[in-house]
């Protein structure tokens, strides 16, 4: 057989080593140092984030479809599961921020530890976390306001405009047609009121986080002290319900630990916000570790309280599960509103956290030059990135509309579970190759002791998903695949430095450091190179990609 037309042996080695280009450690701190967005976030303000992710749709919605579908009274372990793997990932994921304290959260770490194409491919994937995980929560968000409105004002909207025109079987496993249903309108309309409020600036944003998880933190209380007393033992019985078809048992504990796993993706949120730390070294693994040891307290308890009060059977189908639950008991109307009025409160702020760690990908990943250069650019006013922002809100606008709660969490879980384990081999990676950078937190133990179950733990729950939910996935990172080999390959900036001119850096100058274009010389690669670094740490930019893959 003729090899005629094949490509050179040595064009195939340049393509691999093009796969596995690693973006340099000292390139990605300069680009942290020299930004110019706002640093506003206190610790207090990270440990606010993180709360404001965590505590959501995974206590006010989850809580439900996963004792109903999955686990029954056992999703008190799930929890305990998924918190204790999100533990050991958090570990990780606080290493690797106080290191790399950039915006990219998991797909910075994997660009500086495994190369550009699993970089893109985790990437890739965090865009369908955080986009629509932001659905999923929209969705929650908008069965908890008529909730609110017919306990409070007796009002009931019609399932016309609130509710999805498609449902998903879960026993089947395809979708059918929601009747009466058209439009989820309260879902579309919060996820276009928090990207205005995003656009605006991270400060304003970060008020209304802080205001609202309070007030969410007050109400969760409320329900596990105020509803402890109608817990029912008999509910409990059995604990871990027979298995049935693909529910219940051992098994259906461990798919109720990937269901809930949704509800802990908040600790990522909070590495995103990494450029506008005051101190992000040091106060981002505070906020990542801080945050998940309240709230998976708080799950555990919630879950407890929630199976104790009404049959876990009577949860399924049910969107706002805390006061459905409450309205089996009397003299619970005030409790259900206070309740309610929290729920929409804390939901809101899970939105809004989601839809900023969205676009902060996006603007990375378009620094980078994966992405189309308009997705890198920050607002001149607001120092904000506007563009991805606006595109993800209405992104997440139009899947909130038309699709369900269940479905959407499902996505969003095994998204998660894909970001986990490759952060936990980032950490293993990072301490071989760059075992000389400066760490604000290290993972106790050593490399291995933590980031390997952290790894394999959150693939065994991975493994376990639903096929159609493997099978999406999937389908999206093909996509993604495709959208890399078509731009990102063609344009990124590690794999190709020869085609990043100085009038593609003057572009994206508002945060590669606009300060140093007043030189002389006016190259404006100066403001993202030596600079910003003592002489030490200073490393020649990759001319080629073939030297940046080999060391």
């Amino acid at each position: 057989m003729s090899d005629a037309g094949a490509p050179p042996a040595s064009q195939w080695k340049s393509f691999g080593k093009r796969l596995i280009a690693r973006k340099p450690i000292d390139q990605i701190l300069r680009e942290s140092r020299n930004t110019q967005m706002k640093r506003v976030l206190s610790r207090l303000d990270l440990i606010a984030i993180g709360i404001g992710a965590i505590i959501g749709t995974g206590i006010f919605v989850l809580t439900g479809v996963a004792a109903a579908e999955n686990a029954g009274p056992a999703v008190i372990v799930s929890f305990i599961i998924a918190g204790v793997v999100s533990g050991l990932s958090a570990f990780s994921y606080s290493e690797l921020a106080s290191m790399l304290p950039i915006s990219g959260s998991a797909y910075t770490y994997t660009y500086a530890t495994l190369g550009e194409f699993i970089a893109w491919i985790i990437g890739w994937d965090l865009i369908l976390e955080y986009m629509v995980g932001a659905a999923t929560v929209a969705v929650g968000w908008s069965a908890y306001v008529v909730s609110f409105f017919k306990d409070a004002f007796n009002v009931e909207f019609t399932p016309k405009t609130t509710q999805a025109p498609v449902l998903w079987d879960s026993k089947n496993l395809a979708f059918k047609v929601n009747h009466g249903a058209y439009i989820n309108i309260p879902a579309i309309f919060v996820s276009l009121a928090v990207t205005a409020l995003l656009i605006f600036g991270i400060q304003q944003a970060s008020w209304v986080n802080k205001t609202v998880v309070v007030i969410k933190l007050f109400v969760v209380l409320l329900f596990i002290f105020g509803a402890c007393k109608y817990v029912d033992r008999s509910n409990y019985a059995p604990f871990v319900p027979p298995r049935e078809g693909s529910s219940y048992g051992a098994q259906g504990v461990f798919k109720g630990t990937q269901r809930v796993f949704f509800a802990y993706i908040g600790f990522d949120a909070v590495s995103t916000a990494a450029q506008e730390a005051k101190d992000p070294q040091r106060d981002l693994p505070w906020g990542i570790c801080a945050s998940l040891g309240l709230c998976t307290a708080l799950y555990i308890a919630v879950s407890a309280v929630l199976c104790g009060i009404i049959s876990y059977r009577e949860l399924k189908g049910v969107a706002s599960p805390l006061t459905y639950a409450l309205e089996f008991h009397r003299n619970t109307k005030w409790l259900r509103i206070l309740i309610e009025l929290g729920a929409i409160c804390g939901l809101t702020s899970v939105i809004l956290i989601l839809l900023m760690g969205q676009p902060r990908i996006f603007f990375t990943m378009a620094r980078d030059g994966l992405f189309p250069k308009i997705f890198g650019r920050l607002h001149s006013r607001f120092k904000t990135p506007y563009v991805p922002t606006l595109v993800s809100g209405f992104v997440c606008a139009a899947l909130a509309g038309v699709l369900p709660v269940d479905i959407l969490g499902d996505m969003t879980s095994v998204g998660t579970l894909l970001a986990f384990i490759l952060v936990n081999i980032g950490v293993i990676v990072m301490r071989y190759t760059h075992p000389e950078t400066e760490r604000g937190f290290r993972v106790p133990g050593g490399p291995w002791l933590i980031p390997i179950p952290g790894a394999a733990i959150a693939l065994v729950i991975l493994v376990l998903s639903d096929g159609p939910t493997i099978y999406r996935l999937f389908i999206w990172l093909a996509v993604g695949v495709i959208v890399y080999a078509i731009y990102g390959f063609r344009h990124s900036r590690v794999g190709n430095p020869e085609r990043w001119s100085a009038e593609d850096m003057a572009y994206f100058q508002d945060s590669f450091g606009s300060e140093d274009n007043d030189d002389d010389d006016g190259d404006a690669n100066e403001s993202i190179h030596d600079k910003a670094t003592p002489p030490q740490m200073r490393m020649p930019e990759p001319r080629h990609y073939e030297q940046n893959a080999e060391g």
